[in-house]
């Protein structure tokens, strides 16, 4: 028996997941681009996953019935078609966990620099409008010692965050979610309602994963339940946000700020609205992105891959 083909559907992956493969498997790897990933998938036993395009029924028909394995690097999945994937027996695994404590940096720093008000002093800097001295007033930020943090989906990442936060010696920590959890209370963090945590929360940090029930759950409602005062702040996805209202929230001053490192759409255009409001501090999807953030979620996917092609468990199975 010959070697598993395996296409890697994305050119810049880590070197650590093409070494790992290749030690058993023919390694095909394509740009990223979807018309590139149809011109190349047909005849694989598995497929490296690294895309933002849709993994669906078109591509797994151009694969052909051979296609037994898809490892995704990454801890999402709200662009794969998973019930496609198990109607044809195809397994699945993502890369969840590997991440956790990158995201939750990005998150503190996306608190610390919407709440200190980062880009109207960068601005300020620009415009000759340090003028410190003319007003003790100025540019006056929001503190996170003493506040109140809610989290919206404490799963790891949710977690990681308040593990960081505890040392800001934050008042109190709220999350919500479908359940209380156990791991909640061995934080010291307090199971509520949404409508409680949007109510009595200083910083709103969004940690949900992306799917029908949470899409554009933040929208211009939730928003007016905020207090003026309150930041919001979003690592999960562009889609749980509905953006116009976030903007009308921040420029009519309903919320104090946001701090972003996800949007819709991705990339987000140079002239986007977002980026000429002062209170608004927008990172490109930075979350995962560090060295060993990426070579560890490069090497859970490939061995997730092996294992499925050897018939052994997957490390992190979707399905």
């Amino acid at each position: 028996m010959g070697k598993f083909k395996v296409l890697v559907a994305n050119s810049t992956i880590p070197d650590i997941a093409h070494n790992i493969l290749k030690t058993e498997c023919d390694v095909k790897v394509c740009e990223e681009g979807r018309e590139s990933i149809l011109q190349n998938i047909e005849g694989v036993d598995a497929m490296f996953w690294l895309s933002h395009y849709k993994l669906d029924k078109e591509l797994l028909d151009k694969a052909g019935p051979q296609l037994k394995v898809i490892g995704s690097m990454s801890a999402g999945y709200d662009n794969v078609d998973v019930e496609e994937l198990k109607k044809r027996g195809i397994k699945f695994g993502n890369t969840p966990g590997v991440l956790n404590d990158s995201v939750a940096d990005m998150a503190v720093l996306l608190c610390l620099a919407a709440s200190r008000r980062y880009i109207e002093g960068r601005q300020a800097i620009e415009q000759s409008l340090w003028k410190p001295e003319l007003n003790a007033q100025w540019l006056l930020a929001r503190d996170i010692c003493g506040s109140t943090v809610g989290i919206v989906g404490l799963g790891g990442i949710g977690l990681a965050v308040i593990h960081r936060l505890k040392c800001f010696n934050v008042a109190k920590f709220v999350y919500t979610g479908h359940k209380e959890k156990p791991e909640g209370k061995a934080v010291g963090a307090e199971f509520v309602s949404l409508d409680e945590l949007l109510k009595t929360s200083d910083f709103v940090i969004s940690c949900v994963p992306l799917n029908k029930e949470t899409e554009k759950m933040f929208d211009a409602k939730a928003f007016s339940k905020m207090k003026s005062s309150a930041i919001f702040v979003n690592v999960s996805r562009g889609a749980t946000v509905n953006q116009p209202d976030l903007i009308a929230a921040l420029k009519e001053k309903r919320i104090f700020a946001a701090g972003l490192d996800v949007m819709t759409p991705e990339p987000l255009p140079p002239d986007h609205e977002l980026l000429k409001l002062p209170n608004c501090f927008v990172t490109p999807h930075l979350g995962s992105a560090s060295t060993n953030t990426r070579n560890k979620m490069a090497e859970l996917a490939a061995n997730n891959i092996l294992n499925a092609l050897k018939g052994q468990p997957m490390l992190t199975p979707v399905v």
